[in-house]
């Protein structure tokens, strides 16, 4: 603060009242980074579970085709393919979470029953262990682009909100306190001055 401009009562009444809202800011955000944290660990303990199970689910979909295959001829699995008609009903819907909207996918249709894939009764069964294997893994894919997109949200508030928590603490926040401390000096010294300055009148005035 210039040492040519007088601050007031009412300016260091003002810079309190923003270092209080500035702390209280400072609060809130720190809870809501800790429970995002929270909360991301803990979908980040159910990613690596899903992931761990599409990575098993697509081997045994990938062993399942080739056995088709093999057994069937790829013509046989190819047509098997191009008879499927009917596909998943995805709808994607939101959820809020500590304050962040993530992605709620919701499928039907993914599993069918043999009927139901469109090719008939005439497959063999090894064809139709391939296409429920191929099923589990839509499914699967599914529900691990869910809780990858909800982390990545949450990792984005979490960055986001560190920073605003940083800001507050190492740059708002002192530089609030070090105009307080300024004002506050600058009020002392003033009014020592005007105390000085009226003991000099009074003495005059005794004099005269």
């Amino acid at each position: 603060m210039s040492q040519d401009v007088k601050p007031t009562r009412t300016e260091l009444m003002r810079i309190k009242k923003q270092i209080k809202l500035a702390k209280q800011g400072y609060g809130l955000l720190k809870k809501k980074r800790d429970g995002l944290i929270l909360e991301f660990f803990e979908i980040m303990k159910k990613a690596k579970e899903l992931r761990s199970m599409l990575n098993s689910t697509y081997k045994e979909a990938d062993k399942r085709i080739k056995i088709a295959r093999a057994l069937d001829g790829d013509m046989a699995v190819e047509s098997a393919g191009k008879a499927v008609t009917s596909r998943p009903n995805i709808t994607v819907t939101h959820k809020n979470i500590v304050g962040v909207v993530v992605p709620r996918i919701e499928a039907s249709s993914v599993l069918k029953k043999t009927l139901e894939r469109g090719f008939g009764v005439f497959t063999s069964a090894a064809i139709d262990e391939a296409a429920a294997a191929y099923e589990k893994l839509g499914e699967a894919i599914l529900r691990v682009a869910e809780i990858e997109t909800s982390m990545r949200r949450l990792l984005g508030e979490i960055e986001k909100t560190k920073r605003k928590v940083n800001a507050l603490e190492f740059n708002v926040i002192p530089t609030l306190e070090k105009q307080q401390q300024q004002i506050s000096f600058r009020l002392q010294e003033m009014e020592r001055d005007n105390f000085v300055r009226l003991k000099l009148i009074k003495a005059r005035l005794a004099e005269q």
